[in-house]
């Protein structure tokens, strides 16, 4: 049966408060930090509320509550996996409320640039595009996020379409700079032999053959290579067509 809390009833609240100051504690107590996300304190307070009703202790909200055993015992928050594995070794416990400064650090940068890219909230920053570009891959957002710093001379890089001539007059990613395509690669990728040191972005119709051609460049000596998932059939962005 599933135990139904009123959320609005004075006992709740009353209890809430209770917790807040139990999680304040923690904080103190281990020299941590809340996550700076706090939509994600809030659910777990409340969580850690409704287990104190119902079950007399705030056992972690994350996890299901059992009858104890000899061997298996519930997570009482803050419980034991958190503070010697999960927070020493993540930077934050399973539930994230609990983490320490460079962790919460992290989070509120992935959290602003997110923003940045869903939002539109602003153009991305130089150390936010050059982040970008060390990754193994970026979706279609983030490649649209990085053109529009382009345009706006905040960043460098080269886009790369490695499909055949017929995908590229038919439609590419508008701001593509070179067409190199994998089954002639190697006599087409000479072009760009003075652009090793400059980041590059490549693409294709789903991902895998620009992600084969992003392994050759790098074993070529290109710097920084970073392949689209999914390729142009992900890209949400501005497209053209036509032999130009």
């Amino acid at each position: 049966m599933i135990r139904k809390i009123d959320i609005n009833s004075n006992e709740f609240k009353e209890e809430l408060e209770k917790t807040k100051e139990f999680t304040n504690s923690v904080l103190k107590l281990y020299e941590l930090v809340y996550n700076p996300d706090k939509e994600v304190n809030e659910s777990i307070q409340m969580g850690l509320t409704r287990n104190s009703l119902i079950y007399g202790k705030r056992y972690c909200p994350c996890f299901m509550v059992i009858e104890e055993t000899e061997t298996e015992k519930n997570r009482l928050c803050p419980c034991i996996p958190a503070l010697t594995k999960e927070i020493p070794l993540n930077g934050s416990c399973h539930c994230g409320i609990f983490c320490t400064k460079d962790k919460a650090k992290e989070i509120a940068k992935e959290n602003n640039l997110e923003d940045a890219l869903i939002n539109h909230s602003r153009g991305l920053l130089k150390e936010e595009c050059e982040d970008l570009l060390r990754q193994v891959e970026i979706n279609s957002l983030e490649l649209e996020a990085l053109l529009e710093a382009r345009k706006r001379g905040v960043i460098n890089f080269t886009l790369v379409d490695t499909r055949e001539w017929m995908e590229w007059v038919s439609a590419r990613i508008v701001g593509t700079d070179y067409l190199v395509p994998t089954t002639s690669f190697y006599h087409a990728i000479g072009r760009l032999d003075d652009k090793k040191d400059i980041p590059v972005v490549v693409y294709c119709h789903s991902g895998s053959r620009s992600a084969y051609c992003q392994r050759v460049m790098l074993d070529l000596g290109f710097k920084s290579v970073t392949n689209l998932d999914y390729g142009i059939t992900s890209f949400q962005g501005e497209k053209e067509s036509g032999d130009n």
